[in-house]
């Protein structure tokens, strides 16, 4: 989907511990950097839609899986992507797409996102789950 640009990223096994890749200024979707926080998602809960009108976000689930969906608006489609320990990759998603998101464990997943701007509430929308005809 236009606007989402999945990267794959370096695990290195270390048997003190592994080192998971996140982004460095060199990756492709760096745009800036404004804030980076963590979120828990348990295991089957669904976060409601979400849409960013200025910020550039990029996604990393270092422990556990999620399923976010994408919804572009104009165009009426949707695009999925589960990742996390299964699939570690990283999504850069631009501004205008909608998403949502679900925790597919096994239980509570982190979540990082790396934005290029620091949080402003006033510029993203929200919606209620059930907004958009997708079917988890």
């Amino acid at each position: 989907m236009e606007g989402v640009l999945v990267t794959p990223l370096r695990r290195i096994a270390i048997p003190a511990g592994d080192v998971l890749h996140g982004m460095k200024a060199s990756s492709s979707g760096y745009t800036g950097f404004g804030e980076a926080y963590f979120s828990e998602l348990h295991e089957g809960v669904t976060k409601n839609w979400r849409r960013h009108t200025r910020t550039t976000m990029n996604l990393v689930v270092p422990r556990g899986n999620v399923r976010f969906v994408f919804h572009d608006e104009s165009g009426g489609t949707f695009y999925e992507c589960s990742i996390g320990e299964a699939n570690y990759v990283r999504l850069t998603v631009g501004p205008g797409l909608w998403m949502a998101f679900r925790g597919q464990g096994p239980g509570t997943s982190l979540i990082l996102d790396i934005i290029d701007k620091e949080h402003d509430p006033a510029e993203a929308e929200s919606r209620d789950i059930s907004a958009f005809a997708y079917t988890w």
